[in-house]
């Protein structure tokens, strides 16, 4: 079926084959990445864009020995399949034999774990630097598209490699996309050098001290074998500049970029999704109703994000029509919460969507640039959650021992749409602090109670059902399943009491006293990681108590490629089993 990649299990082959044989692979390689993805799902557009410059890397350089980085790896299929690793692309059986992303434990080929953006240049500075310090001859590359280096890190490593004086190699695969469009004043200079045929009045790279080589096609075997021989073994850092194309291969996502970037698995004859998934309520496409209402009604409104405009539902249509109050400053998510900052002090009302494992990458700006400020911006914390994205490198279980432990922050745990609503309206309104709201990720749940619209009592937790013995805090996402439970134990005639506690930066102590009164027990459920989470401050606050406390949560590890219901269930963190729990605890 293959009929050079056949031949092909290291890159040692690819270094045998001519450049017909070459073009041969490449389709292959098309091939094969089709068979996973159309099944599988995932990268699309990068890895498709990406394969002959990656034939050619192999070709030229010699890796392991030759050291590549991938930035985010949203590219590295290719690499994968010439490394020894091509059945998980063309036997569906070996699928889960690798991950997405890069992985040093998949192969000796592999050099790090990378799922965040805007880090391959100062990673591989890392590498060339300790190449130096222990004699190494090896070449180092690093490789990263054009869309990544709007993040901070990427061009503090270009600055710092501008002056590094030895062989580093930084391979820009220049697609003009970041996942969506590109945003940011360096793009009008990358966009030069294109039009200009690598010629530009001002060159980005070469004012950062670095050689310059320009690849008028990236798709083009025989350019880049070329280019790549004229820098191998360079004394100086040098760019090499490709420019390509994304979803290279296949029209429907060449002509489509923004929506090919990731897909689902989809028929690859009509490229429509073969998930049966119906397009109904998601909180993406609740939060941009609500915000595109909010922003016509009152124009200090805006929204923000960084580079994932659809993560609260920003299509191409909705981020045109309100060009004036969407802001997207391109992958650079400190950039994104200074710039909050900033608007909230102006007497704008800015609210940030962002993903919980791309807010880490801003932990200082939320400290420092917001909360030590006292500026009233709103973060909408999305995929913070065990339902959320599984890849190691993606999980966003982390969020609450990190932020709610802010001075200053407001952390929000809505349960239900329309709560979210409530406390996402009440945190744009209010102008006295900056609010997190964490979305709920077990999917779009309605309620028929009755909801508040003012939270500025901090703390200030819900009873939802009185009870005696036993009581559970079930925070934001996780409150059904304490609903649940709670259930299962009156048909044992065990009256747990309920309770909603709303926010995740504080307790509400007077509530809690009273549980000292008429409880044995109390269980938390959060979801998220439970060291330096919601339920041990529980658990501390009930320390000199009778109460004894039980805390249901994730562990703290590097989770990879897990199913969400079973890691639920092994944690006991299931209606059934936590009843269970409290039935023996009472006992």
């Amino acid at each position: 079926m293959y009929e050079i990649l056949d031949r092909v299990n290291s890159p040692e082959d690819v270094k045998k084959l001519d450049i017909t044989e070459l073009k041969g692979l490449a389709q292959d390689i098309r091939d094969a990445m089709m068979n996973r993805l159309s099944k599988r799902g995932g990268h699309f557009g990068p890895n498709f864009g990406i394969v002959e410059t990656t034939i050619a890397m192999h070709y030229v350089f010699d890796s392991p020995k030759d050291k590549f980085v991938f930035d985010v790896s949203h590219q590295c299929y290719p690499h994968k399949i010439l490394t020894g690793r091509k059945l998980a692309y063309t036997d569906d059986a070996h699928f889960g034999d690798v991950s997405g992303y890069t992985n040093p434990e998949e192969s000796a080929h592999d050099f790090f774990n990378v799922g965040h953006t805007s880090t391959s240049v100062s990673l591989a500075a890392g590498l060339a630097k300790g190449r130096d310090l222990t004699g190494g001859k090896e070449n180092i590359i690093a490789v990263i598209g054009d869309g990544s280096l709007s993040g901070g890190e990427a061009l503090e490593g270009i600055d710092f490699a501008g002056e590094m004086d030895t062989n580093f190699i930084i391979v820009v695969n220049d697609n003009d996309m970041s996942i969506a469009e590109n945003h940011g004043g360096m793009y009008k200079n990358l966009k030069a050098l294109r039009e200009g045929n690598g010629k530009a009045e001002t060159n980005l790279f070469t004012a950062m001290g670095l050689d310059y080589v320009f690849v008028a096609d990236g798709n083009d075997i025989e350019q880049l074998i070329e280019a790549f021989k004229g820098v191998k073994d360079s004394t100086k850092p040098v760019v090499v500049h490709i420019v390509t194309k994304k979803g290279k291969g296949y029209a429907i996502a060449e002509n489509n970029k923004e929506h090919w970037h990731w897909s689902m698995p989809f028929d690859p004859e009509t490229g429509k999704s073969t998930v049966n998934w119906d397009g109904g309520e998601n909180y993406g496409s609740l939060t941009a109703d609500y915000l595109t209402k909010k922003m016509d009604k009152d124009k200090s409104v805006c929204a923000i994000t960084a580079a994932t405009p659809m993560v609260f539902g920003f299509d191409e249509k909705l981020r045109e029509k309100y060009k004036n109050q969407f802001f997207d400053v391109g992958i650079a998510e400190e950039t994104a919460v200074a710039l909050a900052s900033g608007i909230a002090k102006n007497g704008g009302k800015p609210v940030f969507g962002v993903n919980s494992t791309f807010m880490q990458r801003t932990y200082d700006q939320i400290m420092q640039d917001v909360c030590l400020n006292s500026s009233a911006v709103t973060f909408l914390v999305f995929s913070a959650s065990v339902y959320g994205m599984s890849d190691v490198t993606h999980i966003g279980i982390y969020d609450i021992p990190m932020i709610s432990n802010i001075p200053g922050l407001v952390y929000l745990a809505p349960t239900c749409a329309e709560e979210y609503i409530a406390m996402l309206d009440w945190a744009v309104e209010q102008d006295s602090y900056p609010v997190a709201i964490r979305v709920p990720g077990n999917g779009v749940v309605h309620t028929d109670m009755e909801i508040p619209a003012d939270y500025s009592e901090l703390n200030k937790a819900e009873l939802v059902k009185q009870g005696e013995g036993a009581a559970i805090i079930a925070v934001g996402g996780f409150y059904q399943i304490g609903e649940k439970a709670v259930k299962i134990l009156s048909q044992q005639g065990i009256n747990a009491a309920l309770i909603n506690p709303r926010f995740v930066t504080g307790l509400d102590t007077p509530m809690l006293d009273t549980l000292k009164e008429n409880c044995k027990v109390v269980i938390t459920l959060e979801d998220g990681s439970l060291d330096g989470g919601f339920g041990q401050k529980i658990a501390a606050y009930f320390g000199s108590s009778d109460v004894n406390v039980r805390c249901y949560g994730m562990c703290k590890e590097f989770y990879d490629r897990y199913n969400a219901n079973e890691l639920l269930d092994n944690l006991g963190i299931t209606p059934e089993k936590i009843a269970a729990d409290i039935a023996a605890m009472l006992k």
